[in-house]
Parts: structure tokens; sequence; C-alpha cells
């Protein structure tokens, strides 16, 4: 009888001496080697080879890219931030370096690419192996331009979501239900999640809220919080608030809820892709280990939103039914208008302040933001029992105009560690109207754009700020929106992409 096979081994590592090169390379580990070093002669290393990288106390998957110059001597390698970070090793140091395993489930992946279906296996496999660390940049694009090209079924989105909840953390509450609210996105300004919490946890339900940092916007909740509050709490951290406050607002990346999904964000940014498949996964997967029993999701409709028409938003909600019921969540969907910003202000501080004044009732907060974040957290008190049916919106309005909800929101701001005020830039530009007539239509994403190239959301205090409305009549010269930016330089960048995009805010003749 023939022996068994042996199982496939990585191949005996060969050892260089460790360079802290201070490369930033994100979340991709990335060594940088001579191309002449023994190590990649003996082994066959070439750019974006993948390797198993290990020092004393440490070991991680990394990419290889080559040096052609002197930076580094024969024996030894250069490591980036992350790289340096996931070994914890010191200058000089020795570590070795193997062809890591066959990565099996890149053929999982390109079955989907021809065309065929995810199994729940084949789904647990490549997050397993994306967990792990295994899938370099190229791989996760790859990953999330088949889901996004070739799409997914519901069961597929399912399994998708399941997986990416045992990828990282959960969260128990106990008894009772536990409250959430989402936006699909798509929409700037759209900032009602600070007002909704301290609404919410004002009337006694607990609303653990995670958020996002921006992905292809000019701020995300997370972006817009941390101008008043830290958002950086740990799992630890944030049951001290929720426990003590009843809510809080904190960023979802520094909790290892679906932190899968945090790598997928990552990618989705550069590719600036954000298929349908992906985002019910995304949502219900943090939604379902921060422990939420009870879901609100907001879905702007408009030409420029993320979902574009009725149909659309039609077929996502059935999506979201359907996985949030098979992980035994409520979910109410709130169609809203989508054809405009909401608030006046896009950039984390912008819509910071535009925060601040609904909460603290000034006669001159942005109404349509108000009445939003109203809309939604009366629809969580219904969803939670807490109001009923029909009573919802007024219970919220109530709680809002004696002052619980500012209350509430800077007990929240001061547990997360301390209430702060959103910074103001240091230069502003006012973009005019050309000439008379009535505001058309108002690009979504040309306004996001503007504000993006204007330095949001790394420059906090950068954005824009709307002075028009949708249908409202302008004189020729009347203001239409201020640019916000740190440095003069950004400034520029932002007039001149205006300058040649003068549909971003379209102007019709009076008949």
């Amino acid at each position: 009888m023939p022996a068994s096979p042996e199982p496939m081994t990585e191949i005996v590592p060969k050892a260089l001496r460790a360079r802290r090169l201070g490369i930033d390379t994100h979340q991709e580990a990335v060594v940088y080697m001579r191309a002449d070093c023994p190590v990649c002669r003996a082994e066959g290393f070439n750019t974006h080879t993948r390797v198993r990288v290990r020092s004393r106390s440490a070991s991680t998957i990394a990419t290889i890219n080559h040096v052609v110059s002197d930076l580094l001597g024969p024996l030894e390698v250069g490591l980036s931030e992350i790289a340096w970070e996931r070994l914890a090793v010191s200058d000089g140091e020795e570590i070795t370096f193997s062809h890591p395993a066959p990565l099996d489930s890149l053929s999982l992946l390109r079955s989907k690419i021809y065309g065929n279906r995810f199994s729940g296996r084949s789904v647990a496999a490549i997050i397993d192996d994306i967990g792990a660390g295994r899938y370099s940049d190229i791989h996760l694009s790859s990953f999330i331009t088949a889901c996004a090209a070739r799409g997914l079924d519901n069961r597929e989105m399912l399994e998708l979501t399941r997986a990416m909840v045992a990828s990282g953390d959960r969260l128990e509450w106990g008894a009772g239900p536990v409250v959430d609210k989402h936006c699909i996105g798509g929409l700037p300004g759209n900032r009602t999640t600070p007002i909704i919490v301290s609404i919410v946890a004002a009337c006694g339900l607990t609303m653990p809220k995670t958020s996002s940092r921006a992905i292809t916007s000019p701020a995300g909740t997370a972006d817009t919080m941390e101008t008043m509050a830290p958002v950086d709490l740990d799992l630890p951290e944030m049951r001290r608030v929720v426990e003590r406050e009843g809510g809080c607002v904190v960023w979802g990346g520094a909790v290892r809820l679906s932190p899968i999904d945090d790598t997928l964000i990552r990618i989705e940014r550069a590719l600036d892709v954000d298929s349908e498949g992906q985002l019910v996964a995304s949502v219900l997967s943090k939604k379902t280990a921060a422990g939420s029993t009870h879901l609100v999701l907001d879905l702007p409709v408009g030409p420029t939103a993320k979902v574009r028409s009725e149909a659309d938003a039609e077929r996502l909600e059935a999506a979201l039914a359907f996985v949030a019921s098979s992980l035994g969540m409520k979910l109410v969907c709130v169609r809203s208008d989508g054809r405009q910003p909401v608030g006046r202000g896009i950039g984390p501080a912008l819509e910071a302040h535009d925060v601040l004044a609904v909460l603290r009732n000034e006669t001159d907060a942005p109404v349509d933001l108000r009445d939003r974040a109203l809309a939604l957290a009366g629809a969580l008190l219904e969803l939670g029992a807490t109001a009923d049916e029909g009573t919802g919106v007024a219970l919220a309005a109530q709680v809002l105009a004696d002052g619980r909800a500012w209350r509430k929101f800077q007990a929240i701001c001061e547990a997360q560690g301390g209430m702060r005020m959103p910074p103001v830039a240091a230069h502003r530009q006012v973009v005019t109207a050309d000439r008379a007539g009535r505001i058309a239509s108002i690009d979504n994403r040309a306004t996001a754009k503007a504000a993006k190239l204007a330095g949001a959301p790394a420059a906090k205090a950068a954005g824009l700020v709307l002075h028009v409305r949708l249908h409202q009549q302008v004189a020729e010269g009347e203001p239409l929106f201020t640019l916000h930016a740190e440095t003069p330089g950004e400034l520029a960048y932002a007039l001149d992409y205006v300058a040649t995009h003068p549909s971003a805010i379209a102007i019709e003749a009076i008949r």
C-alpha cells in the first residue's frame, strides 16, 4: 500500500536583518529587498511575491517590493510601518522568510468571476483568508470587483454577512430592544445620527451606535462626531459609555465588530465602488455584531444619490429585509428625498455645526436636517415600543424641544472622553450665481467632490456650506455656496473644479 502523501509545508525560511523604513503602506504589509539579496536569489522572490515573514515573536503575510539602489544592504530587509508593527521587531533583528501555503480560496474567487455562485463554504473560506491577512490588495480588489460586476443574490448576501460577523467580536446587551439606525448614503450633509442617538437614549432605549469614516464622501458620521468628542473607543470603553448613558457614537474601526468590513471599505474607497451586495453585508454585519435587534434604515432616493430610483430602492429593501429577517433582526426602511444635500454644511466640522444647531434648538438651525432626524428617531421609538404607532415623531420633537436631547448629547460626549467644539477653516471663498433664475438641480456627487477637493474629510474644517435649496429663486451675484479650506492650495484646487463644473448647482431661467 503506498504511503500517504506528506501535508504541504512551507519551505525552510532564510534570514535578513530588519530595518524600519518609515513607509506608510496603510494596512498592506510590504517588505523591501534587494533583487540580488541571497533570499531573493535562493527563493525566486520577485516584486509582488507574497511571503510569510517571521520575527522572534510574530508572523505575518507581506508583499515584496524590490529595491534597485543602495538603500538596503544585501543582507538587510526594509519594512513598511504596518509590517514593522505586526512583527514587533527592533532594528537589526533577524527575520525569516518562506513561501506561504497555497491560497486555495482564490479558485473559489475565480469561479465567481466566471459567473458561478458563492456557496456558504466558499464565502467563509475567502473571508477567513482575508481575515488572516493572506489576501493582497490586488486579491481584495478582485473580490470586490467580482461581487460588484457579477452581483450577489440574497442567499450569497446572507452568507457573506454571516461570515463577516464571524470574523470579529459580538456584543451582547441583555434583555430589551437594542436599536440602531443607518443611512445607505450618497447624500452629503445627512448627519442625523448624533441627533437621533441623543433623542432615543434620552427616551430610555439602548443605542450603541458604531459609525464609519468616509468611504467616498466628504465626511462619515465618525469623522463628524470626532470634531465634537473622541470616537476611537475600544469595546470596554464603548460598553462603559452605553451602560452609563444608554447610547454612544463611536468609530466602528476601533472595535473588532466585523473587522473584514473595514478591510473591504479601504479597497472600496480606492476603487470608488460600493456594490449592493457588499453594502447589505457591510451594514447588517456591523449591526448584528454590535448586538442590534431593531434597525431603521434611511434610504435616500435621487438622481445623484447612491439609490437612483424607486425601483432600485425596492430591490435593495427586499435584499435588506431578507438578510435582516434571516438574522433575527427587526427592520424598517424609510425612503427619503435624495435630490439634494441635507442641512448646510458638507464636511466633518461644517456638518457638526449643523448638528449642534439642531440640538440646541437654534432659530437658524437647518429645518431639513431637523425634520429628517425627527422622522427617523420617531420610527425608532415606535419600533422599540417606546412610542405607540403614529406618535413617535411627536415624542421625538418634544424631547428635542425641551432640551433633553441636547443634555443627553453633552453627557454622551463627556462619557466618550470630553466634549469639544468643531474647528473653523482659515480660508473661505464664496461662489455666486452667474445669472438670475431658479435652482433646477443640486448635484450631490459634484458638491461632495468640491468639498473633498477643499480637503475634507482629512482636513476636518474643510468642505462647503450651501446657501440655496432646490427650486429657490436667486439673483445674479447671489451666494450659492462658500468653500472652506485649511490651506490656500486646497481652496484653489476646489475652486478650479467648481469653475469647470458649473452644473453642480444648475440654474434655469424663470419663465
